[in-house]
């Protein structure tokens, strides 16, 4: 049994959600996303109520019973409050800037990395220091997140690199003289 499947998911208020054949539409204030419904999980809206569950007991219909329930609820809660992603960066003369649609960070080579910022998508940079990643689907929003990490990781001597705002870098002891 799963226990995240069990639980029915609650639709915000200002959400419209409808299924149209095997697929899931939701609608809300941020924007509207589609989820394509498995065949093996049976989705019903009863009021303000969205329930998952398995049609047989196979492993993957019991599987994708918490899946399907999870990526549901991760969907409600974008088009109503959406999602937010955090990241700074530790290091000398490392600093970012929104410029139009493109971010464009300065991580120590010897060009300006440039990064195009996707639709559905917000960045911003209050300091120099820290960029604010803001989205309604919360796989994309991730997903860009892990991409601007990937330019220049935080290394372990020093805690250079770009890190996630509530992430700790384990420190390592430099060499002994």
């Amino acid at each position: 049994m799963s226990r995240i499947g069990k639980s029915p998911v609650v639709v915000p208020s200002g959400v419209t959600v409808e299924i149209i054949e095997s697929i899931l539409k939701a609608k809300g204030k941020l924007g509207e996303q589609t989820f394509s419904i498995s065949d093996e999980v049976q989705v019903s809206i009863d009021d303000n109520l969205v329930t998952v569950s398995p049609k047989s007991k196979s492993k993957r219909s019991r599987s994708l019973w918490g899946t399907t329930r999870a990526r549901i609820n991760n969907m409600l809660t974008g088009v109503s409050e959406g999602f937010t992603v955090d990241l700074e960066i530790n290091g000398v003369g490392y600093r970012a800037a929104v410029e139009g649609r493109d971010l464009v960070l300065a991580l120590g080579y010897s060009h300006p990395v440039r990064y195009p910022i996707p639709q559905g998508v917000e960045m911003k940079c209050e300091r120099p220091t820290a960029i604010s990643i803001y989205g309604s689907d919360k796989q994309q929003v991730g997903q860009l997140a892990s991409e601007i990490r990937a330019y220049r990781p935080p290394e372990p001597f020093k805690g250079k690199g770009i890190k996630y705002a509530n992430e700790t870098i384990r420190r390592k002891e430099g060499k002994k003289k």
